[in-house]
C-alpha cells in the first residue's frame, strides 16, 4: 500500500477507534458530495410550508442543503451515533391521562451537551494525530445529519423521515465531524422499510402527507417544542398527554426489536421524568420550572410554553381534580397560559360551571385569550 494510502487508512481506523472509546455506538464516514438529492428535497419541503414557523430552515437553506457551502474545504464527513433506547415502551404512559408523556430523548441530560463534548474530544485527538482541520456539529448547525448518516451507512431514513438502524432501531442521537482529511468512505445503507407503514399509521395527528414526507405543522414534536403561540384547537385533543415531543412513530418501528437500552447513564431516563403527574407540573412557576428541568432539553422551551402544553394535557385528562389549578392559571401573567387554561377548563367543567367562570374573564385584554372563550361559547360551553 503506498505511503499516502497507509496514512489514510491509519487515520480512518484511528477516528473510528476514538469514537468507540468515547462511547459512540456507531461511526461511519461519507463525503460532502454524497447527498446530491438533498437540495431539491429541502426546497420541496420549504415550498410546501412544511417547516411551519421554523424560519431558520429557509434562512440557512443553501448551507443546509450542501455541506460544501457550509465549509468549502471539507473533504470527509464522519457521522457518529449514540444509542438512547428506552428500557420500556414509551407509549405506555399514553394510557395514563393524569400523567405526562415526555419524549424519551428529553428524560435526562441534554444530549447536545453530551454528544458535543465527546465529539470535541475525538476531534482534538484526531487533529493532533493527522494535522487536518476539523469542525464538529450537533443538531443546532445547518447540517442535514440524517441524509449524511444514511449515506455513511449508519442506517436509512424511514418513512417517518427519521434514521433507522438495523442494529439500534430508531433510537440514535447523531453528530458529525467535518474534516479536510481524505478518509476512506463507507458504503451507504439501503432502505429496509419495504411495504411497512407502522410509523405512518401510528401518528395521532396525520403529520405524514405521504411516506418520507413530514408536515411539521401537524407534528406533536414541533407543536409542543418549536411552536410558540396557541396550538390549533383541532389538534389539541389528538395531543393527549404528550407535553414535550412525541415518540409514537419512532416506537412503532419493527426494527426496534433489535435495539438495546441506552448504556450512557446520562441518557438513561430519570424516574421523575418518566411519567410525572400533571398536578405537579401545573404548579411550576419560572424558578421552579428551571430547577426541575435543570440540564434537560425541556428547559429550552421556557416555562410558559411548557405550562401551555401541560394545560392541553389537563384538558384532555377528564380529571376534575385539576380544575382548581387550571382556574389559578387562568389568571397567569402569560397570555398563552391563560388561553390554554380557558380551553382546559372548558373541557373539565360542565357547561353551567364554565359559563359562570367565563363571565368575568371573557373580556381578557389579549386577543388569543378572548378567542378561547369565544370558541368555548360557540361550542356550547
Amino acid at each position: 500500500m503506498p505511503g499516502d494510502e497507509k496514512i489514510r487508512r491509519r487515520l480512518t481506523d484511528f477516528i473510528k477507534a476514538e469514537a468507540a472509546d468515547k462511547g459512540f455506538d456507531l461511526c461511519r464516514i461519507t463525503g460532502p458530495d454524497s447527498i446530491p438529492q438533498a437540495p431539491a428535497r429541502l426546497a420541496d419541503f420549504l415550498s410546501a410550508g412544511y417547516h411551519g414557523t421554523m424560519d431558520w430552515m429557509a434562512e440557512t437553506q443553501a448551507r443546509r442543503a450542501d455541506p460544501r457551502v457550509l465549509w468549502s474545504e471539507v473533504r470527509s464527513i464522519v457521522v457518529f451515533a449514540m444509542n438512547y433506547g428506552p428500557e420500556h415502551d414509551p407509549r405506555a404512559v399514553l394510557d395514563m391521562p393524569e400523567r405526562a408523556a415526555i419524549s424519551v430523548y428529553a428524560q435526562n441530560r441534554d444530549y447536545h451537551d453530551i454528544i458535543k463534548g465527546r465529539l470535541k474530544e475525538v476531534a482534538t485527538r484526531f487533529a493532533a494525530r493527522g494535522g487536518a482541520d476539523v469542525k464538529v456539529f450537533v443538531d443546532t448547525a445547518p447540517v442535514m445529519e440524517k441524509p449524511l448518516a444514511a449515506a455513511a451507512g449508519l442506517g436509512w431514513q424511514g418513512k417517518h423521515t427519521n434514521l433507522v438502524s438495523r442494529t439500534h432501531g430508531s433510537w440514535l442521537f447523531l453528530g458529525s465531524l467535518f474534516t479536510t482529511a481524505d478518509l476512506y468512505r463507507d458504503e451507504p445503507e439501503r432502505d429496509h422499510c419495504g411495504s411497512c407503514r407502522a410509523c405512518l399509521d401510528a401518528c395521532p395527528t396525520d403529520a405524514f402527507p405521504a411516506p418520507y414526507k413530514l408536515d411539521a405543522r401537524r407534528c406533536i414534536s414541533y407543536l409542543t417544542i418549536e411552536h410558540k403561540g396557541p396550538i390549533d384547537p383541532d389538534i389539541r385533543e389528538k395531543i393527549g398527554n404528550r407535553i414535550y415531543g412525541c415518540d409514537d412513530c419512532l416506537a412503532a418501528c419493527p426494527w426496534n426489536k433489535f435495539a438495546a437500552s441506552a448504556s450512557e447513564m446520562k441518557l438513561v431516563a430519570r424516574d421523575e421524568l418518566k411519567a410525572p403527574a400533571l398536578s405537579d407540573l401545573l404548579t411550576l412557576d419560572d424558578p421552579g420550572f428551571r430547577t426541575h428541568f435543570s440540564g434537560s432539553p425541556v428547559k429550552r422551551i421556557g416555562r410558559d410554553r411548557f405550562v401551555r402544553n401541560v394545560l392541553i394535557a389537563a384538558g384532555n385528562s377528564g380529571d376534575r381534580s385539576l380544575i382548581g389549578q387550571c382556574t389559578t392559571l387562568a389568571d397567569d401573567a402569560a397570555p398563552v397560559v391563560r388561553g390554554m387554561a380557558a380551553w382546559a377548563l372548558s373541557r373539565l367543567m360542565d357547561a353551567s360551571e364554565f359559563a359562570h367562570f367565563a363571565a368575568g374573564r371573557a373580556d381578557d385584554a389579549d386577543e388569543d385569550v378572548r378567542a378561547e372563550y369565544k370558541r368555548a361559547k360557540a361550542d356550547g360551553r
